[in-house]
């Protein structure tokens, strides 16, 4: 493919109606690192792939879904309850694969995007 490739990602945005708002929960719920901030855009570090929250006073009616890799996703999920996280509902199991088991749970952030945890359990 002429020398370069797709296979990573390095930012994902976010359309929000107020970053402003949107960073204590992003930086104090979610916990990631806060990079930077102008006006209408904030940034955070995701293990190397920045998420930008943009502002605009009325977002689309569509979003990505953000899936967070997480190691124990029953950790997670209670950590982030208690740090004031509402989730849609507990973890649930979403498919075993032949050695691993893939497990998710979903939040909503201030504007009402959609965020995923994934987890996946390796058997044995």
């Amino acid at each position: 493919m002429n020398g370069f490739s797709l296979a990573q990602i390095g930012q994902v945005a976010v359309t929000v109606k107020d970053a402003e708002r949107s960073v204590p929960f992003y930086r104090d719920v979610l916990g990631l690192r806060f990079l930077f901030q102008f006006p209408n855009l904030a940034f955070f570090d995701c293990a190397g792939v920045r998420l930008m929250l943009s502002s605009t006073p009325e977002p689309e009616t569509f979003s990505s879904v953000i899936y967070f890799k997480v190691d124990d996703i029953w950790q997670a999920y209670e950590a982030l309850q208690e740090r004031g996280a509402a989730f849609e509902k507990e973890p649930h199991l979403i498919a075993k694969m032949p050695d691993h088991e893939l497990w998710m749970a979903f939040l909503r952030d201030p504007d009402r995007n959609l965020l995923g945890l994934m987890c996946e359990v390796r058997n044995g």
